[in-house]
């Protein structure tokens, strides 16, 4: 296994490890959470630049690595809800998006066509991981919990254009139209 693998691996290990740290009341434990996060998010950087350095991506690699994004974020999100800093609402309108594309990524693998990640889905990642760092900071009273409100908005609007741009190509890619970059 190549480290950029194990560093995708660290970063879907690290999920439990947030949820516990949140759920469990200890002083700053929301501090410790959210440095947890941050410190795995940005290993999502390091192994994806390393791997293409290297020239080691993998399967397991570009498999993993989406996935161990998505649910240490929306695990972290989750958390955020019961800490009530982040609105259900937002959250929710994330998950559905994130089972929408995902739903668009499967179909267009059956027909053998890689949907591969789009700028605009990169940024809605970054965005979402920022928002939900502030939002955790917020949670440990760094900060008014407004601030975390509006930096989840900003992300879940973003999370919501990306997934409008995989629908727009999705047709294209379903007739089979090739590979959508």
């Amino acid at each position: 296994m190549t480290l950029p693998d194990q560093l995708t691996l660290a970063r879907a290990f690290a999920v439990p490890v947030v949820v516990v740290l949140f759920a469990w009341d200890f002083p700053d434990h929301a501090y410790w959470a959210t440095a947890v996060f941050a410190l795995a998010m940005s290993t999502d950087q390091v192994d994806g630049w390393l791997a293409r350095r290297w020239n080691q991506t993998s399967a397991f690699g570009s498999l993993l690595d989406p996935i161990a994004d998505k649910v240490l974020i929306l695990a972290m999100l989750a958390m955020l809800v019961g800490e009530d800093v982040a609105p259900a609402w937002m959250v929710a309108a994330i998950v559905a998006r994130e089972i929408a594309v995902s739903g668009l990524r499967l179909a267009a693998l059956e027909k053998g066509v890689v949907m591969g990640a789009r700028d605009l889905g990169k940024l809605k990642t970054w965005s979402q991981a920022v928002a939900a760092t502030i939002c955790g900071l917020a949670a440990g009273g760094a900060w008014d919990e407004q601030v975390g409100w509006w930096a989840l908005l900003v992300a879940t609007v973003l999370t919501w254009a990306s997934g409008l741009d995989y629908a727009r190509v999705a047709p294209r890619v379903l007739r089979g139209g090739g590979v959508a970059s």
